[in-house]
Parts: C-alpha cells; sequence; structure tokens
C-alpha cells in the first residue's frame, strides 16, 4: 500500500509525522499557517507546485481511495473540517490568497476521489461564501473553481 493511502486508511502519517485525524483535528489557525497538510488530505495525481515532495496518486492509489470505506471517511471528515475553517474565517475572502490555490485543490481531489456531487458542494459553498460577501474574489479564482 502506498503512503497517501495508508494515510487517508489511517494507517500511516504525512510527510511531517501527522496521521489524518491529527491533521482534521488542526485548528484554525493550524490550518493558515501550516502549508504541506493539504496535499495530504487532499491528494492528486499531478506534482505541486507549491511542494515538491508531496504525494502524487497513481491509477492504483485512485482505486484503493474509491474501495475504502476508511479513505472516504478521510476524505468526508477533511472536506467538513475545510468547510468550517472557510465558513469560519474571511482573510480568505480577498482578491488573490494563498487559500484560493488550497480550495482548487480540495474541488480537483473531491471530484477525483469522491466524485463529482461532492466536489461540486463543496465549490458551491465557497462561491456562496464569496457572493455573501459581495464578490472580493478575483475572477480568475472563481473560474479555477467553476473549472477544476
Amino acid at each position: 500500500m502506498s503512503d497517501i493511502v495508508d494515510f487517508l486508511k489511517g494507517g500511516g502519517t504525512d510527510g511531517a509525522g501527522r496521521n489524518v485525524f491529527e491533521v482534521v483535528a488542526m485548528n484554525d489557525r493550524q490550518i493558515e499557517e501550516t502549508h504541506d497538510f493539504i496535499q495530504w488530505l487532499f491528494p492528486l495525481d499531478q506534482p505541486s507546485g507549491a511542494n515538491r515532495r508531496a504525494p502524487i496518486l497513481t491509477p492504483e492509489d485512485v482505486q484503493a481511495i474509491h474501495a475504502s470505506g476508511l479513505a472516504q471517511i478521510a476524505l468526508a471528515a477533511g472536506t467538513d473540517r475545510m468547510a468550517a475553517f472557510y465558513q469560519s474565517n474571511g482573510h480568505w475572502l480577498v482578491p488573490q490568497d494563498h487559500n484560493h490555490l488550497r480550495i482548487t485543490r480540495i474541488i480537483k481531489s473531491l471530484r477525483l476521489l469522491r466524485g463529482p456531487g461532492e466536489a461540486a458542494e463543496f465549490r458551491d459553498l465557497i462561491l456562496k461564501l464569496d457572493d455573501r460577501a459581495g464578490r472580493p474574489i478575483s475572477p480568475a479564482s472563481r473560474t479555477f473553481w467553476e473549472q477544476a
């Protein structure tokens, strides 16, 4: 089993030695200030531009994550945690912010690992938060999310 599948199933650790439960339990400050967890909680099948040591999913990883109830629960918990973070903090509601890249990653990862419905649900929540704030986020970021 690969490191990323093991992590999402709750049996392994990320590059910093944290398990998935510790990552999901991070407080808002830790989420904002820690930059290496997002690639583990929401992995992709392409390299990260922000973290060269981030895991890259193989087709076998994607299949294993789809087949694992534990990994699906971890992804759902991670999604709920990040949704709560964005709902309770408004500092990312600006034209450009590193959180915009995180949001794009989350949407892409959800589409790949959980399905288009879960990806659309998270994207719609983010767009609704931007709408409620008067649309301070750049059109470019919104377009990335709509196409992710």
